[in-house]
């Protein structure tokens, strides 16, 4: 059987790697438009922040490891078109600007996504930079030897985790957002007020219900924002989001916005193409429903999918609440699936618990608050999110939350789930049982009003 993985990231290099290990004797083709496969990019603000010495850490394969592995590794292979009639790729080789095709009998499709460009006057400016690739991360990596004023376009994850590196590194930062608050796509107001202060007390200007108008001058650059206002900085950061790298099976699968439609098993509507990660669709467990969250986690664990299920279908995807976290200078901010941003988005009807205690007893010589939100559907008591944020590490908060919506638990069980207790680590009730604690006493007092 001949494989062909178009694209190698995440997605691909854990199809290819799994491919290779359970299905030996498969042929396995790799094109890859870039000279790298397996980049973190969501090291690149570590490094930038110096957090990180040797950034070849951010890379956990290779095109040798893979060659080992059998795979033939085509980098610097631009595929062109897909026939997917008579199963072949068109592919251009960027370097010598050879043009071949190559015959497949399963097709993966782990293209990825790429930067949304908006339609700025003067985007193209040579001192905006986009942050993406290897090569994005060099780029600015180079750029911020000389740098004292950035500005970041876009507040999302990307956005806010490099304000956070370039304001650590010395820089005068302006962070622009057409959203009312920063990261309010995933958190709520009671975070993002918190998350506010943290930037404007490490030298970070925030413009939010703003959108760049223009962008003009080399040296320094003007960002024009839609009130008038004017922002000088030495280079520009582009972060306003993703959008699917499907278009080569435009009009030959079934997609929903430009993102390819897969079962459980990452087959396509064409059961011989496969696709995972940033170019699929996503099942997502809250809404139980499809949904684009372009998450490296979602990426590698559809790459392996694939690579099970190559043969026959196997392995079924459990699908994803969408976990994400970051570190915003001293303090840890997770969620996992929905918040009340999103559930209005959807339609839904849920109510919310928003919580504050302490993440170990005060008798200790240091403890810190945990503020904590909870989503859930109000019939079924059923968990469909949170988030978590606080001084001390509470990560692994998201990934319990994580599981508990994953098994369609209630408020009632998170509430008294056993949980370990010793005063170094926590509370008797650990935080997160007196967070469903919370939200149970809240629906109590509800059917006591509406007894009344």
């Amino acid at each position: 059987m001949k494989v062909i993985i178009v694209g190698c990231t995440h997605a691909g290099t854990y199809a290819a790697s799994t491919i290779l290990r359970e299905h030996p004797g498969t042929q396995v083709t790799i094109y890859e438009r870039n000279d790298t496969v397996s980049f973190l990019s969501c090291g690149i603000a570590l490094w930038l922040d110096k957090k990180i010495a040797n950034p070849k850490g951010l890379f956990y394969s290779s095109p040798q490891q893979l060659e080992k592995q059998g795979a033939k590794v085509e980098i610097n292979h631009d595929v062109q078109n897909i026939d997917t009639k008579n199963k072949v790729v068109t592919v251009k080789n960027l370097k010598t600007g050879k043009v071949a095709k190559d015959h497949y009998d399963k097709l993966v499709m782990s293209t990825g996504s790429r930067p949304f460009i908006p339609p700025i006057e003067g985007v193209k400016n040579p001192n905006v930079y986009l942050c993406k690739s290897w090569n994005d991360a060099k780029r600015i990596f180079n750029k911020m030897k000389t740098t004292k004023r950035i500005t970041v376009i876009g507040c999302g994850m990307i956005g806010a985790e490099l304000a956070d590196s370039f304001s650590n590194q010395g820089n005068k930062v302006y962070l622009i957002d057409q959203g009312s608050r920063p990261l309010g796509k995933y958190f709520d107001k009671r975070f993002t007020d918190i998350i506010t202060k943290s930037y404007e007390a490490h030298n970070v200007t925030l413009a939010m219900n703003q959108q760049v108008k223009k962008i003009s001058g080399n040296g320094p650059v003007i960002v024009t924002t839609s009130d008038g206002s004017q922002f000088k900085s030495d280079i520009v950061i582009l972060c306003v989001g993703f959008r699917p790298n499907a278009q080569l099976l435009d009009g030959k699968v079934k997609m929903i916005r430009g993102t390819i439609v897969t079962n459980r098993y990452m087959q396509s509507s064409d059961p011989n193409i496969f696709a995972a990660g940033d170019c699929s669709m996503i099942y997502y467990n809250p809404t139980k429903s499809l949904f684009y969250a372009p998450l490296a986690t979602n990426a590698v664990r559809q790459g392996l999918l694939v690579g099970k299920n190559i043969v026959e279908p196997t392995v079924r995807y459990m699908g994803t609440q969408a976990s994400s976290g970051l570190k915003l200078y001293d303090r840890t901010i997770v969620a996992s699936g929905m918040n009340m941003g999103m559930a209005k988005k959807f339609h839904m009807n849920v109510h919310q618990v928003v919580a504050e205690t302490n993440y170990r007893p005060s008798f200790m010589p240091t403890t810190a608050p945990v503020l904590m939100s909870l989503v859930y559907d109000p019939k079924t008591r059923r968990i469909l999110g949170g988030a978590f944020m606080c001084k001390h590490d509470v990560s692994m908060a998201a990934n319990a939350l994580s599981i508990l919506i994953q098994n369609d638990n209630t408020i009632d069980q998170l509430a008294m789930v056993d949980m370990l207790f010793q005063p170094y680590f926590d509370a008797p009730f650990n935080y997160m049982n007196i967070l469903g604690q919370v939200a149970v006493a809240h629906e109590d007092k509800l059917k006591k009003e509406n007894n009344k």
